[in-house]
Parts: C-alpha cells; sequence; structure tokens
C-alpha cells in the first residue's frame, strides 16, 4: 500500500492555453473535451458534483509526457444534456480523437464509465487507476447502499428537480461538506464554480439520470465480471476519511492485479482535499514499467 504526506495549497479551474477545448459529437450527443500534451495517452474521467474542471493540477503534471483528454461526462459540465443514455458504457470520445489505447484515471461515476470502457475493451487500456467510489454491482455493493448517506442514488424524477431548482448551490454543499474530511478544503471559489454549471439547463436532470442509471450498471457489470476479471494494472485510491483501503477490496472482485493506496487527510473530494498526494499517487503509478 502507497501513502504519501497530504499537501496543502490553492486549485486552480483554469487549464491552461496548451490545452485546447472542443465539443465532439460520440454516441448521439456531444461531450466538451479538454485534449493536452504529447505521449502515450491518458484520460481522466471526473464524477458528480465536479466537472473535468477537478484535473487541472493532474492534467497539467501529466501533460508533461502524456497526451490528456479530459471529458466533461454525458449531461454535465459543458457537455450537451440529452435526455437518456446515461448508462455507464456508453463511451466513443477515443474513437473520435483516433487514439488506440490509453491509461484511465477516474472518480466516483467516472470510476464506474471507466470501469465499464476496460471491460468491453480490454486490449485498450493500459493502465486503470479509480479513485473513491463503489462500482454497481461488483462486490459489497448491495452493503454499500444501505449506507444512509447514499440516499441520493435513488434521489431524482420530475418533483426532485423541482425540488432543486434554483437551490442547486444547497443540494451540492450538501455533499461538498458531508463527503469531505474537513468541508473548508472544498474552497469557495470552486463551490461557485462547480454550482454554476450544475445550475445550466438540464444539468440537474442529468445527474438524476446518472444515479437512476445504478440499476442497468448493475447488470452491466454483472456481466462484464461474467466475462472474467480485469487483468490489466488497477491502482485502487481511497480518501483516508472515505472509502480508503475499501476501494482496492471492492476492486479485487474485479480486476487480478490491483495495487492498494490511500489519500491522507481527505474525504471524497481528492482533488480540492489534497491534490498534491493524488498528482504523486498517480503518477507514481503510471511511471511503472
Amino acid at each position: 500500500m502507497v501513502r504519501v504526506k497530504r499537501a496543502t495549497g490553492a486549485q486552480s479551474l483554469i487549464y491552461p492555453k496548451a490545452f485546447r477545448a472542443r465539443q465532439i459529437a460520440t454516441n448521439g450527443t456531444k461531450l466538451y473535451v479538454r485534449v493536452g500534451g504529447s505521449g502515450p495517452a491518458v484520460v481522466l474521467l471526473h464524477g458528480y458534483g465536479e466537472t473535468g474542471d477537478m484535473w487541472v493540477p493532474l492534467a497539467k503534471e501529466l501533460a508533461r509526457d502524456h497526451t490528456v483528454v479530459v471529458p466533461d461526462l454525458r449531461g454535465m459540465g459543458l457537455s450537451a444534456k440529452p435526455s437518456s443514455g446515461y448508462d455507464k458504457k456508453t463511451a466513443g470520445v477515443l474513437n473520435r480523437l483516433k487514439i488506440a489505447t490509453a491509461a484511465l484515471v477516474t472518480h466516483d461515476i467516472g470510476n464506474m464509465v471507466g470501469y465499464a470502457f476496460a471491460a468491453q475493451y480490454r486490449n485498450r487500456v493500459t493502465r486503470l487507476a479509480l479513485i473513491d467510489a463503489p462500482l454497481p454491482g461488483v462486490g459489497p455493493w448491495e452493503e454499500i447502499l444501505k449506507n444512509p448517506l447514499l440516499w441520493h442514488f435513488r434521489f431524482g424524477g420530475p418533483d426532485m428537480e423541482r425540488l432543486v431548482r434554483g437551490r442547486e448551490r444547497i443540494y451540492l454543499d450538501r455533499f461538498w461538506n458531508e463527503f469531505s474530511a474537513k468541508p473548508k478544503r472544498f474552497s469557495e471559489a470552486a463551490r461557485r464554480h462547480y454550482a454554476k454549471l450544475y445550475a445550466r439547463p438540464g444539468a440537474m436532470h442529468a445527474g438524476f439520470a446518472q444515479f437512476a442509471a445504478f440499476d442497468q450498471d448493475a447488470a452491466d457489470n454483472k456481466a462484464f465480471l461474467a466475462a472474467g476479471m480485469l487483468s490489466v494494472p488497477v491502482l485502487a485510491l481511497g480518501g483516508e476519511k472515505s472509502f480508503a483501503t475499501t476501494m482496492a477490496a471492492v476492486m479485487r472482485f474485479a480486476a487480478s492485479n490491483v495495487e492498494e493506496g490511500v489519500v491522507p487527510g481527505s474525504g471524497h473530494w481528492i482533488m480540492e482535499e489534497n491534490p498534491n498526494a493524488v498528482v504523486a499517487l498517480v503518477r507514481a503509478f503510471l511511471d511503472k514499467d
């Protein structure tokens, strides 16, 4: 198991000018994608409550020797907001960018998208780092669902959208506060930034749709497991005050080559709470032969 000390420092949510942003049409929608650097490809996938902007410190570091691809997930951030298609096995950006193989670094719902891609296209993923969220249908999923903090998994539909309309910041503060080790580490600037993006038309509907698809994701993941364990090297990182080593325990149900790691002093929001540790842990994993 790898541990590093917690580091502090403000995170910028603005990508360097060397990163190019574009809308990429794929799977019946358009995804907002940032691309920077050169070398072997690495894809960074965010989760709920944030966008691809969360990855700025890691993207800047990896762009020194990688082609870094950072999409906003379907319906999130500056991506289009389609009415359907939120099962996690939907993917297509790499084909449009003509990238044959890539490493994946994922967080939260990004874990689910990344695992589904790796399970379907096993010869296209070189390494897989998953951070602080379980996989539907994998390992102790049913026990995890019993955690009362996860009530939002079943929160959705037209009435729920009416309840949060105009109150997006209040709803999101609940996530940022309850799932962090120290809420103040999720900065006010970042809260304003993400709340504005999630208040865009269709954004909250898309977020609820991501959770509503978990039952289908669980069924899909069980089919992937039936086809065999992943053999690609996997780094399973958990925030010390969140999933911690449970991440590795979950992934050992799905992959045969799992390395365990902990982001010290952090809850769920690893790039806000301890970005330097995440950069060091992921860099070390990607640099291995």
